[in-house]
């Protein structure tokens, strides 16, 4: 067995609120297993550690040293596959997005991260019958957990080709089998089914990831990384989002229905565990569009404006009525709808390659066609991790759809940005949390 590795860094102890400039603190890590590589291939160590007990060693808060017996447990088993580095950030990030949810609203929740971020994420309600074609599924035949993940899944498509999956429950053999069809890394829930294991065990040749997460491990108060040789440290943002914190709403219009709390708490929880800055589009207890790590939050409205865009016009029926030559793989025709929905920007060996899908060209669709069609975008739910510091987002909010916005608040232009909202007709919730995550 290898020996704990010992760190000393000059920092309070758990128990503070690090207010304390000569105070220091050992932290213990023990030796878990190898990864694959880092972040890159030629970064050939990577490993992960727990935190050893001797960590609390000197704790004195019998709260805190009670709790220390659940952080030092390793958050997760391996059952199946290796792990690497960005699989297991991805993991991490997402299966904390799927706990909080599922405890802010009672219902299975679902995650699919890329890069440690969600490319989507939603909770486990019932499909439309438009939404089940565009998404080619049987709504019949899927449990609330499976619902929940081909929403999370379909948000964003493109984005998700690969990603990391988060379930907030067991899994059963109906979700499964649509991860089968999928191209995923891995995933991680507190369990699964004898028959769901057996199935995501054959995924990828034997060598899909599969995690099951530990619901008894409780993280450390606070938390410590390295960036360049020195040593950070914070408290862990640990702030609980709740329905309760949507009752502030400081626009003209105050109907704040509860199916607009539902998607401003998903969208809130996506945009804590979302690289900053960042906003989020939820519709239906599903992300419909998530920007993501933009220095300017109106490029992150934009970006997530223009996935939503591309998710509502899935919907068109000439998107959905395309005919493809018979034998062509689901992801295909999945690309080749989305080539379609934007074909006017296509290149022209691109248009050639694309025509190779079909055998009969399709009747393009018109940009008034596309025009007429989003006019029937509505109801949309807006998120942001920090508030707006000027209007213009509201201004390309209202392009999408947007009725309903819940930010923290704290601008000093706030009564512009709110004066914009009643512009609009648009519901404004000020809840007072900023969410930064990094």
């Amino acid at each position: 067995p290898r020996a704990p590795l010992r760190i000393n860094q000059r920092f309070t102890v758990e128990n503070s609120d690090m207010s304390q400039e000569n105070s220091s603190t050992s932290r213990v890590y023990k030796f878990v297993r190898k990864l694959k590589y880092g972040c890159n291939p030629h970064q050939k160590f990577a490993a992960i550690y727990t935190l050893e007990p001797e960590t609390w060693k000197d704790e004195k808060d019998a709260d805190i040293l009670s709790d220390s017996k659940k952080a030092s447990q390793m958050p997760f088993k391996v059952l199946n596959g290796n792990p690497g580095y960005i699989n297991l950030l991805d993991a991490l990030n997402a299966w904390q997005l799927v706990l909080e949810l599922k405890e802010a609203l009672d219902l299975p929740a679902a995650a699919s991260f890329k890069h440690v971020s969600p490319a989507g994420a939603a909770v486990g309600r019932p499909l439309d019958e438009t939404l089940a074609e565009v998404y080619d599924v049987d709504a019949k035949a899927l449990t609330p957990l499976a619902a929940a993940y081909i929403r999370a899944r379909h948000a964003d498509p493109k984005s998700s080709f690969g990603d990391f999956v988060a379930l907030s429950d067991k899994v059963d053999e109906q979700t499964a089998k649509i991860l089968k069809r999928e191209v995923s890394d891995g995933i991680i829930a507190p369990g699964y089914d004898e028959k769901a294991l057996e199935i995501l065990k054959s995924k990828k040749s034997g060598k899909y990831l599969v995690l099951e997460g530990n619901m008894d491990y409780k993280p450390p108060r606070n938390e410590y990384r390295e960036v360049y040789g020195l040593c950070f440290a914070q408290k862990r943002n640990d702030k609980v989002v709740t329905k309760k914190m949507f009752e502030n709403v400081v626009s003209k219009n105050k109907t704040f229905p509860e199916s607009a709390v539902i998607d401003g708490v998903l969208a809130t929880i996506c945009a804590k565990y979302t690289q900053s800055n960042s906003v989020g589009f939820a519709q239906g207890g599903q992300m419909v569009g998530v920007g993501a790590g933009q220095q300017s939050r109106v490029d992150c409205v934009k970006l997530a404006g223009s996935k939503l865009r591309i998710w509502y016009l899935r919907q068109h029926p000439k998107v959905r009525g395309l005919k493809f030559k018979k034998g062509l793989p689901r992801v295909i025709r999945l690309n080749a709808r989305l080539s379609y929905i934007d074909e006017a920007d296509m290149t022209e060996p691109e248009r050639k390659a694309w025509l190779q899908n079909f055998d009969t060209p399709p009747e393009s669709l018109t940009q008034k066609e596309k025009d007429e069609f989003l006019k029937g975008l509505s109801g949309v739910t807006l998120a942001s991790d920090a508030f707006f510091p000027f209007r213009d987002n509201i201004d390309v909010a209202s392009k999408y759809g947007v009725k309903y916005i819940a930010q923290p608040g704290g601008s000093t232009r706030d009564k512009t940005v709110t004066a914009a909202a009643d512009e609009y007709g648009m519901v404004m919730v000020h809840h007072g949390v900023r969410v930064f995550h990094h």
